[in-house]
């Protein structure tokens, strides 16, 4: 798998994490469930699947103890659900789900199930309304069939918290391209899906950006200020990217240690629309850019009202120590910084990982040559 790092070239000024991967926030795990199948359509079987669930844990009990969150919208052609409700309390209390616009519904009522299986007081002292976003991967995967399964959201939920329960040493980024969420994305003019990548801050915080990209035509890319989409040689099966695929989206989660608020956080998630602007985003009118930041800093035992306890696991006291010193003001400057950087570099991991892969109806989404835009950037001096 190829990423950013293998071309010789550093996307911004900050110092990476590790893993150069949200895996890098402390707690912070992905999992990923890829639906791939090439069968006839119904009755015979159940059509071509290019799909699947990514889901990105914060670890312990969300419900339990809610994380500080914001969003932010760029175009709005999309959804999230879960997004009006952290603007409004400045909170998550959900793992992130993302999957097709298609499968949405399925993947909802299937964390709603998992997440009451985990907690009995789901439901009955309080409810839940999970945090899912999409983007639609219909070019490659039939989206006339529900393919995704609460098996496949159980399977990704399960990968996601045992990477976030591994420590420091056993830390790995998690699968990019063509996995999960991203399986059936395209972006840019190639094919798109999973990126991640890390910064880390003066402060000693990190911050984690996973985007699932599915936007922009190919004459569009830049890497590291470089037109390389417009450089790269036509060819000659090439007829350019759809127009429906050049509306497509991109869904950016961003996750730090810090301690942040909700207004913090929804400060940081605006600034991931630089980042893809770097990348050749024009957020065009049928697009759906929406962008949602969480804070681990300041995270507390969920309000007394309903009588709960905070999550065994969770240290009250520690979080009370961050939550007297809140990360503010000018003092986010370096934040914004890390979410601009990573989100362009995450968004080069995207289609850098992914192969070709061909879909329903023959459909092609070709994987960028990496070998070609090494020598492009040798050519520009960039490397």
């Amino acid at each position: 798998m190829t990423r950013v790092a293998d071309l010789g070239i550093s996307i911004g000024i900050l110092p990476v994490g590790p893993t150069r991967s949200i895996a890098d926030v402390p707690g912070v795990g992905v999992g990923h469930a890829t639906v791939w199948r090439d069968e006839p359509p119904p009755p015979a079987g159940r059509g071509v699947a290019r799909t699947g669930v990514t889901v990105i844990d914060l670890g312990g009990n969300m419900f339990a103890s809610p994380v500080p969150a914001g969003g932010a919208v760029l175009n709005g052609a999309g959804e999230c659900t879960g997004f009006l409700t952290a603007a409004e309390w400045g909170l998550a209390e959900t793992p992130v789900f993302l999957t097709s616009t298609m499968q949405v519904g399925r993947v909802y009522d299937a964390a709603c199930e998992l997440l009451m299986e985990d907690d009995p007081r789901i439901g009955a002292g309080d409810v839940i309304i999970p945090v899912v976003a999409e983007c639609d991967d219909s070019f490659l995967n039939d989206a006339r069939r529900m393919q995704v399964t609460k098996e496949d959201v159980r399977a990704a939920l399960r990968e996601a918290r045992a990477s976030g329960s591994a420590g420091p040493e056993g830390r790995t980024a998690p699968g990019e391209g063509a996995v999960g969420a991203g399986t059936g994305m395209s972006c840019l003019g190639f094919k798109g899906g999973i990126g991640t990548a890390s910064r880390l801050t003066s402060s000693g915080h990190v911050v984690g950006v996973l985007v699932l990209t599915n936007f922009g035509g190919k004459d569009r890319l830049t890497v590291d200020g470089v037109p390389v989409g417009r450089l790269l040689p036509k060819a000659a099966a090439d007829s350019g990217t759809p127009a429906t695929q050049q509306a497509g989206s991109c869904i950016t989660v961003v996750v730090t240690d810090a301690p942040l608020d909700g207004t913090a956080c929804a400060r940081l998630a605006r600034r991931a629309g630089l980042g893809l602007a770097r990348t050749g985003s024009t957020a065009s009118h049928g697009s759906g850019e929406i962008f949602l930041a969480l804070a681990t800093g300041l995270r507390a035992p969920r309000g007394p009202e309903v009588g709960f306890h905070a999550d065994p696991d969770f240290d009250p006291a520690a979080a009370a120590a961050h939550r007297a010193a809140p990360v503010t003001g000018a003092w986010l400057n370096p934040f914004f910084a890390a979410v601009v950087e990573a989100t362009e570099e995450a968004v080069l991991n995207s289609l850098l990982a992914a192969p070709t892969v061909t879909g329903r109806d023959g459909n092609v989404s070709p994987g960028l040559p990496a070998e070609q835009v090494r020598a492009l950037l040798a050519a520009a001096g960039r490397i």
